[in-house]
């Protein structure tokens, strides 16, 4: 279990400064399942974790990742190896559930086999069409409660932060994806 310096170092003072809200936010509440697209390197979604079981340590967190792993694209931000970010996940104790692909493949592949999350996690350097297409599946995997908080980034593709995107807009975002996929 993470301590409670370990915590407020997450929270407070950890880099990049972007994700400390992120983490702020999961402290606030009872996340128990977390759906993140876009592992990215794994290092937020561990802290992400870690946050989690501090809040709920009577509780088993359970983790579901999408992500391209090794087949990521860009030769920049080379893919982190499906296997490698599940042995860096099972450390934490979490439940780890990883789902290799593109948004749209992988969570149309899982969304009727998958529980409710509390929180959503949709980070940046994904496919937008595929996304956006995606977002057709995300209603049936939230609650009332859920949490749903998209990465936002600046002209030159750096990450500036979390937004929370409202039940409204995660509403109209798939009303969208069901008229392209009807087109």
């Amino acid at each position: 279990m993470t301590s409670r310096w370990r915590l407020f170092y997450l929270v407070y003072l950890s880099q990049p400064a972007t994700d400390r809200a992120l983490y702020r936010a999961i402290n606030r509440r009872e996340v128990r399942s977390i759906l993140e697209i876009g592992v990215g390197t794994g290092r937020r979604a561990v802290r992400m974790v870690q946050v989690a079981q501090r809040r709920c340590p009577d509780s088993q967190v359970c983790y579901v990742g999408v992500d391209q792993f090794e087949a990521r694209a860009t030769d920049e931000e080379a893919g982190l190896p499906l296997k490698a970010a599940y042995q860096m996940l099972r450390r934490t104790g979490a439940r780890v559930r990883l789902l290799p692909g593109d948004p749209l493949t992988a969570i149309s592949r899982a969304a009727n086999s998958m529980a409710k999350v509390d929180l959503l996690v949709v980070s940046g350097g994904l496919s937008r069409p595929s996304l956006a297409s995606a977002w057709l599946y995300i209603p049936r995997l939230l609650s009332d409660q859920s949490l749903v908080v998209q990465g936002r980034f600046d002209e030159s593709g750096r990450p500036t932060g979390f937004r929370v995107v409202s039940a409204r807009h995660v509403e109209e975002l798939a009303m969208r994806a069901a008229g392209r996929r009807a087109a």
